[in-house]
C-alpha cells in the first residue's frame, strides 16, 4: 500500500506554466477530434515465487469509476477542478474495462489460481473482487512540462455465496513521464498501473488464503 496521493496538492501553488510545450509535445488537448491512435497497457507477468496456490475461483468485476474516468479518453488535469483529455488519442477500451481485463490477465499470469474471469462469463465464484478506480490520470504541475501519472484503486474481496466482505485495501502509485510526448505519458501509466496490478493480485491471493483456511 502507498501513501494517498492528492491531485490538489500536486497542482496547488500557481498558474499553469509551459502549456505551449504540452500542446506541442502531446498533440494538444480538447477540443477533441476523432482519435487516430489507440493505446493499451500491459498486464503484470512477474510475481514472487512465495505466492500461495489457490484452489478457489475468482470473479473480477469491472471497477466503478467516476464519470471523468469512465471513458476511452486519456485524462489530464492542469488544475484541481477541470479534467481535460489528450486529443487524437484514446485507450483501446473504456478505462474501467481495460483495468478489469488487465487484472484478469495478471491473475492468470501468476499460474497460482484455478480459475479467474469476468462476471459476464458466468463463472461460479468463491470470491468476487469489487473495486473503485479512484485515480487514473496525468497531472501537470505548475512549472512542469512532463506530467505525473496517478493510478489509484480501492478494492474489496467478497466471499461467496455469503456475500461477506473479507477485507478491503487501496493501492496507489505515482510515476513521472520522461517527457510530455504521449508515448512517454502512456509508459508512465503502464508503470504506475503495473505496480497497482501486482499489489492487488498479491493481496487477493494472500487474503483469500487466510479466509479459506
Amino acid at each position: 500500500m502507498t501513501t494517498k496521493l492528492n491531485r490538489r496538492d500536486l497542482l496547488a501553488g500557481g498558474t499553469l506554466a509551459g502549456m505551449g510545450g504540452l500542446l506541442a509535445g502531446c498533440g494538444g488537448l480538447l477540443p477533441q477530434v476523432p482519435p487516430s491512435n489507440l493505446y493499451n497497457l500491459s498486464p503484470k507477468s512477474t510475481f514472487g515465487a512465495e505466492l500461495p496456490r489457490a484452489d478457489w475461483q475468482l470473479v473480477v468485476e469491472e471497477p466503478f469509476a467516476a464519470g471523468g474516468l469512465d471513458t476511452h479518453k486519456i485524462a489530464i488535469y492542469t488544475n484541481p477542478y477541470e479534467v481535460k483529455y489528450y486529443a487524437e488519442a484514446r485507450w483501446a477500451e473504456r478505462t474501467p474495462r481495460m483495468v478489469q481485463t488487465l487484472l484478469v490477465e495478471s491473475f492468470e499470469n501468476t499460474g497460482r489460481i484455478v480459475s479467474v474471469g469476468r462476471q459476464s462469463v458466468g463463472l461460479r465464484s468463491d470470491f468476487n473482487l469489487k473495486s473503485e478506480l479512484r485515480e487514473f490520470q496525468a497531472v501537470l504541475k505548475p512549472g512542469s512540462t512532463a506530467p505525473d501519472v496517478l493510478v489509484g484503486l480501492g478494492v474489496k474481496l467478497i466471499a461467496q455465496p455469503r456475500q461477506q466482505i473479507v477485507a478491503s485495501a487501496s493501492f496507489e502509485r505515482k510515476a513521472t513521464a520522461k517527457s510530455p510526448a504521449l508515448l512517454d505519458v502512456v509508459a508512465a501509466f503502464d508503470e504506475a498501473l503495473g505496480y497497482v496490478l501486482r499489489e492487488t493480485v498479491q493481496w487477493v491471493l494472500l487474503t483469500a488464503k487466510k479466509d479459506a483456511a
